[in-house]
């Protein structure tokens, strides 16, 4: 069973549609209860690094993704839900994110960060782009490196090197999917990528354990 963590503020309907064409069993988590039954959980995103945190905390929900952590469960954010996983975002001031992954999260800024100086580059990344696997991951099972999946972000996550499992392009390298023992995350939308997101999905629910 998965848990599909409902802030109030995520792409959680296309996301549990998703999960179940895959074959999961998922369950709506508004509050703690549902993840302690949970086999993985999954931690879509729209909007804001800081709403999104805030979310979390009004459903008491952080202390339980910790413990959902802690006893080995797999889980999967998604978009801004991968970016809550590390421990600071600077979308419209500075917030603590969960802090499960090391390094911060920062705005698409080319020059400034020497990720190039294209100024046809829009903030921000809309639209379809290829990932490129630099890892190995179940995650990637049956996917090529150079698949294509479709992202809609304005920052980034500077992730550590040894977290990085595939990279996209915008004006530079980034991370686009990141993982660490039983936490993953994809900065693209799986739900909006059509058969390659779908692949995703379906590996993690039935493959990542």
């Amino acid at each position: 069973m998965i848990a599909l963590i409902d802030y109030g503020a995520g792409n959680v309907r296309s996301v549990h549609k998703a999960l179940e064409a895959v074959g999961a069993e998922v369950r709506l988590a508004r509050d703690p209860g549902p993840l302690a039954d949970a086999e993985k959980v999954v931690l879509p995103g729209v909007g804001a690094f800081g709403d999104c945190m805030a979310g979390l905390r009004r459903a008491r929900l952080v202390d339980a993704l910790y413990r959902v952590v802690e006893e080995g469960k797999p889980l999967l954010g998604i978009c801004v839900g991968m970016q809550v996983l590390f421990e600071e975002g600077e979308e419209m001031g500075r917030h603590a994110g969960l802090g499960l992954l090391p390094g911060r999260v920062v705005r698409f800024y080319f020059a400034e960060r020497g990720l190039g100086v294209n100024p046809s580059l829009k903030i921000p990344h809309t639209g379809w782009n290829q990932i490129q696997i630099v890892k190995p991951s179940l995650l990637f099972y049956g996917l090529p490196s150079g698949a294509w999946v479709y992202f809609n972000h304005a920052y980034f996550c500077q992730a550590q090197p040894e977290h990085v499992l595939a990279i996209s392009d915008y004006g530079g390298p980034f991370a686009a999917v990141v993982g660490r023992e039983n936490v993953y995350g994809v900065q693209f939308h799986p739900e909006k990528s059509q058969e390659v997101g779908l692949q995703i999905l379906r590996n993690f629910v039935e493959r990542v354990k």
